[in-house]
């Protein structure tokens, strides 16, 4: 049980907690309408004037919930217990008031363990002290830690179930990191094969011919300049948090063996224009995974789809990719939560200094595209 309360006591903020939103503006003009009106409609409200004052003052706590939880727990607990003293023993009752479900939500969803154990604390004496010396009945104290309590459970659950989302997002990032790493793997021992074969045709033909040991050694050099970068841009990778030069296992060249392989489904149809020589291997390689998760998911989930188009386009600047189905969407996800495929393809796109985007297409289907530097180089 310690360990257990230290955990708690411990725990960190959750990380991303937006400061303000223009929602939160808009919902505090609403509530202060409310409050007006309440004020104007209930004539019977007890300490009309103070409990207007509170309920209005109160509003803009919501404004700071999420970067100050505790403190606007503290400030909007203090003043509600303090205002009886101004209205004869009378607590505010206003019912836009219950907007400070709001407060403790956020309290619970955005404060460290410490902020939500003092949050707590200060709610327990507010409503101890109502007990004591207002007229705050046990019934109505049941109902109030009940309530309570479901707001501080609710904004538990969605913290958590960020924190797993999160934890999910940074495995499948790991494993993308996984397959460029081994991808890198698979070209630097490419390059370390060259050079042993290189080393061994010099040594077999240096007797005969003397320039031919010279030549050799030049050919290692490049080789071993070419696997040097490989491997700076594997150690880059394997850091999660810096960019990377990303090397390759694939191309773009074998997009072409993914044409025409839906004989159950869709058919794959491949195009590619520009000059494809002098694209970089890392480029190539991830417009080729790219193109292959977005096909496999067409393939997978596109709903009465016949056809996946895949059209490459390669300038001077930029290698440009466009996936796309003829289906009636059904790829389609939610915006706030995309596919761990997807997001590998995002991951990816940004390592290279790209971008990828998916989503409905303009006459039906679902597209993705994806546009990479065309020196590969991250930002």
């Amino acid at each position: 049980m310690p360990g257990l309360l230290r955990s708690v006591w411990d725990e960190p903020r959750p990380a991303g907690a937006p400061s303000r939103v223009w929602r939160d503006r808009v919902l505090a003009g609403v509530l202060i309408a409310l409050a007006l009106l309440e004020g104007v409609l209930r004539p019977d409200l007890p300490g009309r004037v103070v409990s207007l004052i509170v309920t209005v003052g109160l509003v803009p706590a919501l404004l700071w919930r999420r970067t100050r939880p505790l403190r606007m727990i503290a400030i909007a607990f203090a003043t509600t217990s303090a205002a009886p003293l101004l209205t004869g023993g009378e607590r505010v009752q206003t019912y836009t008031m219950a907007y400070v479900l709001i407060l403790v939500y956020a309290l619970a969803r955005w404060g460290s363990g410490r902020e939500v154990v003092l949050g707590l604390a200060i709610m327990l004496a507010a409503v101890g002290l109502s007990m004591a010396f207002y007229d705050l009945v046990l019934p109505d104290a049941v109902a109030a830690f009940t309530v309570t309590f479901a707001a501080v459970a609710l904004g538990v659950a969605f913290r958590y179930r960020a924190g797993a989302r999160m934890r999910e997002l940074d495995q499948v990032k790991l494993l993308e990191r996984e397959q460029l790493a081994r991808d890198l793997h698979d070209t630097v021992a490419h390059h370390v094969s060259a050079m042993a074969i290189r080393a061994q045709a010099g040594l077999a033909t240096s007797a005969s011919r003397p320039d031919a040991a010279a030549e050799a050694l030049q050919l290692i050099e490049a080789e071993a300049s070419r696997a040097l970068a490989e491997m700076r841009a594997m150690v880059r990778v394997l850091r999660r948090n810096e960019p990377a030069e990303l090397a390759p296992g694939r191309d773009i060249t074998d997009l072409a063996k993914l044409a025409g392989r839906g004989r159950s489904g869709p058919a794959v149809e491949v195009e590619i224009t520009g000059e494809v020589a002098d694209v970089p291997p890392r480029v190539g390689a991830a417009i080729y995974r790219i193109a292959q998760e977005s096909i496999t998911n067409a393939l997978r989930h596109a709903r009465h789809a016949t056809r996946v188009e895949v059209h490459v386009a390669i300038d001077d600047a930029a290698v440009r990719l466009r996936v796309g189905d003829d289906g009636d969407g059904g790829l389609i996800r939610p915006a706030g939560s995309p596919g761990y495929g997807l997001i590998g393809m995002i991951e990816r796109a940004e390592l290279l200094g790209g971008r990828c985007q998916a989503g409905p297409g303009p006459d039906g289907g679902w597209t993705v595209t994806a546009v990479l530097p065309r020196t590969g180089a991250g930002t």
